[in-house]
């Protein structure tokens, strides 16, 4: 009768410690770890949909900017405009349910959005998209349509917001 119980409480044991592990390493394993190889610069707020999320600064690498996985990235060429880019899969999951006139609160200013454009990724004239303001503006990209793998689509949803 001693043996049995041994034995359940070893197995107890067991279970209770794989268990543990598991779930340890379910919440270690699923942070967004990309996020800490980044230097926070700001924050960006979307409250319509809840968006309430970290920007890091981007440089150009070899001519193109490489999107944060975890994050926002934001590249500013031109005078009073500055470009916002991240995932469609993750940070801006719901970037497409941003309506004109929603609010956006960046780098602790108010815009507004007065543009909403879906685009063939072909059709992109980033020229046009980086290009300087009289007004403070920001704009914001992300993947759109049928993804095509490798975190790539047909399209680019494109919010354009200005300081208000």
């Amino acid at each position: 009768m001693e043996l049995k119980r041994r034995r359940l409480n070893a197995r107890t044991v067991f279970v209770g410690l794989y268990v543990l592990a598991f779930a340890i390493y379910i919440i270690v394993g699923l942070q967004p770890a990309e996020a800490a190889n980044y230097e926070v610069t700001t924050k960006l707020a979307i409250p319509e949909i809840s968006l309430n999320v970290d920007v890091t600064a981007l440089e150009l690498n070899n001519g193109k900017l490489d999107t944060p996985d975890a994050i926002v990235g934001s590249y500013t060429r031109a005078k009073n405009k500055t470009l916002l880019i991240g995932h469609s899969t993750t940070v801006f999951q719901n970037l497409d349910q941003v309506k004109l006139g929603n609010t956006i609160n960046y780098d602790g200013q108010l815009y507004r959005v007065v543009a909403r454009d879906m685009i063939q990724k072909a059709d992109v004239e980033m020229q046009q998209v980086l290009a300087g303001t009289d007004k403070d503006t920001i704009v914001i990209m992300t993947c759109a349509g049928q993804l095509l793998g490798g975190g790539d689509a047909t399209h680019r949803l494109i919010i354009t917001a200005v300081n208000e």
